[in-house]
């Protein structure tokens, strides 16, 4: 196996949450390209088949489930398909999220409540569901932010919460399970991407983001997708446990 056959992910079967829009469809499309099936969720299923056209393109397949990650049983199901129709699942990318700007002293209860139920505990109950059917070992790629390590441009206490707590979730899952089940844990923290959540930045806030980034600029959404293939592959076997940034330096020392 040369160096670069390590990165291929040649007949693997990948689960990406959130996968209708944004970071979830270029992880989607990154992972075809590498050679992977796709397992897709999300809750508007029915833009699943946008981002389906594109794992198609790339000569590979994918079955399209709707799933709300705070539902256990939902998320079990999404496992499931991948079992049934793809013949297993050995990627997961725990990409569903959700935030949004609210000062710390007006946020309410359930605001706080559903970014952390979306973005934390979302991914427990998938890492759950794909820990007991990944049989064989396999990658899960938690999906923080640089909001988890370093404070951000606007109020997201809910968000930077949420998103902290997966790193931190990512280390135990990986302390468990890298040596007993063969499944690495790792999570990567995207800084300033073109989401549907920056999408909402006015132009002061974009200004601000790309100054105080070394880059100076947002970044491309296939270089964050890059990253989750390398850290899925074979060439990071020996890598778990770890958060990688990938924000153009803003978190740099």
């Amino acid at each position: 196996m040369t160096v670069l056959d390590r990165f291929r992910l040649d007949d693997k079967v990948v689960v990406v949450t959130g996968a209708s829009s944004g970071l979830g469809v270029a992880f989607a499309q990154a992972f075809a390209e590498a050679g992977a099936d796709l397992v897709l969720g999300a809750r508007r299923v029915d833009r699943l088949p946008e981002t389906g056209k594109l794992v198609e393109a790339a000569g590979r397949k994918y079955v399209a489930v709707q799933t709300d990650v705070t539902d256990p049983d939902q998320c079990t199901a999404l496992i499931a398909a991948g079992v049934e129709q793809l013949g297993g699942v050995h990627i997961l990318v725990n990409n569903a999220g959700l935030g949004w700007a609210a000062a710390a002293s007006r946020e309410t209860p359930e605001q706080f409540r559903k970014v952390i139920d979306v973005n934390l505990m979302g991914a427990y109950w998938m890492a759950q569901a794909f820990g007991r059917a990944a049989k064989d070992g396999g990658s899960i790629i938690n999906i923080s932010s640089v909001l988890g390590i370093h404070p951000g441009a606007l109020p997201q206490a809910a968000y930077a919460a949420s998103k902290a707590g997966l790193i931190g979730l990512t280390r135990d899952l990986a302390q468990q399970w890298t040596g007993r089940k063969g499944i690495r844990v790792n999570a990567i923290a995207p800084g300033y991407f073109p989401t549907e959540m920056t999408d909402e930045m006015d132009a002061s806030e974009a200004d601000f983001v790309k100054a105080i980034t070394p880059a100076g600029r947002l970044g491309d959404p296939v270089e964050l997708a890059s990253v989750g293939v390398f850290l899925a592959s074979d060439a990071a076997s020996y890598v778990t446990g770890i958060t990688v940034p990938v924000d153009g330096g803003m978190t740099m020392p």
